[in-house]
């Protein structure tokens, strides 16, 4: 019989306690290593803590007092959120409702909303839109906003046309044509007021004058217009020796439900005027066409001409997106860009 001192003992069973433990501590490291090529890192969710309080949506009786444990909810009080919520666009609002559940019930809040309606339909009355608000769209100023066709005001509609012209046979080339691009560009206001442009310039450089402070070299025409339904009608003066009144109709629709990013232009109509029957300034042009038929003119020097080419429909770009949009790139490439 062998006999052990006690240190050797002592000791024996002290390596296998912490070979044991080294080898827990292995497996233990070896699975946080595999959990983590399925958890992905967010350090940003540190902002909303653990465990963020359902925040109930607006209008709702639950009104149990609840601490929110979020960093970002605490430094930042309900009524700062909302004054900042009512200064931003309807646009912004939905990518705020993104952000988290508490943001998404507060911008339920139907105030942002009837200001945004009020504002977009503000050539139809308040007392019409409370009116339709109720009967037709449940009395919901947010289902008013994404289900009725509304002309967008944060941007400008844009059509591209082109066209082929022959061109000067030289050398060896007999047949030669050229394709010739130009734009038309509308921007609308609230007041019933519009801005257009015909020009061969990129979308880029007209967006920096397209307004009423433009001047008189930059040639942007002003100019009125209704809207019934999903129907536009605008009508303005071109100056000059002869008066004409340019008249253009379309119809507004969206790619997705309340985008309102396009438009089908439906005529195209220039015919003349008496100089008896021209407004001032800030007169009323589409009064003086009301009922006109699209063959009428009232000057025999200028005849009613219904146009039939360079009737692409509009699509709206974003005043943010205006420098890097499709629309600015050459005519070669834009024919494989350019959105239907």
């Amino acid at each position: 019989m062998i006999c052990v001192p006690n240190s050797i003992q002592q000791l024996l069973l002290c390596t296998d306690y912490a070979k044991n433990n080294i080898v827990a501590e292995l497996e233990s490291a070896s699975q946080l290593r595999a959990a983590g090529f399925f958890v992905t890192r967010r350090p940003w969710l540190d902002l909303y803590g653990v465990n963020v309080r359902p925040v109930a949506p607006f209008g709702s009786t639950y009104s149990k007092p609840v601490v929110d444990s979020s960093l970002i909810h605490r430094c930042l009080p309900d009524e700062l959120l909302f004054e900042i919520f009512a200064r931003m666009t309807p646009y912004n609002l939905g990518k705020a409702a993104c952000v988290c559940r508490k943001w998404r019930n507060t911008v339920r809040n139907p105030l942002f909303w009837r200001n945004a309606c009020l504002k977009a339909w503000q050539i139809t009355g308040v007392v019409e839109n409370y009116k339709l608000m109720q009967s037709v769209y449940d009395s919901s100023w947010r289902k008013m906003w994404l289900s009725r066709p509304r002309i967008r005001m944060d941007g400008i509609y844009v059509s591209r046309n082109t066209y082929i012209r022959a061109g000067v046979a030289e050398w060896k080339v007999t047949n030669p044509v050229h394709v010739v691009c130009y734009f038309r560009y509308l921007r609308f206001y609230p007041s019933g007021r519009f801005l257009y442009k015909n020009s061969s310039e990129k979308l880029k450089d007209v967006v920096k004058y397209m307004n009423f402070r433009s001047t008189k070299a930059e040639i942007c025409h002003s100019g009125r217009f209704t809207m019934s339904e999903d129907k536009v009608e605008g009508a303005l003066l071109y100056p000059g020796l002869r008066p004409t009144i340019w008249r253009i109709r379309l119809r507004l629709r969206g790619t997705i439900p309340g985008a309102n990013n396009r438009m089908d232009l439906l005529s195209i109509v220039t015919s003349g005027v008496q100089e008896s029957e021209v407004p001032g300034p800030d007169g009323d042009i589409l009064g003086v066409v009301e009922g006109w038929q699209d063959d009428e003119t009232h000057n025999p020097e200028v005849p009613a001409i219904s146009h039939t080419r360079g009737l692409t429909p509009f699509v709206f770009v974003p005043f943010e997106e205006a420098d890097t949009s499709v629309l600015n790139l050459p005519v070669e490439r834009m024919d494989y860009y350019v959105p239907g």
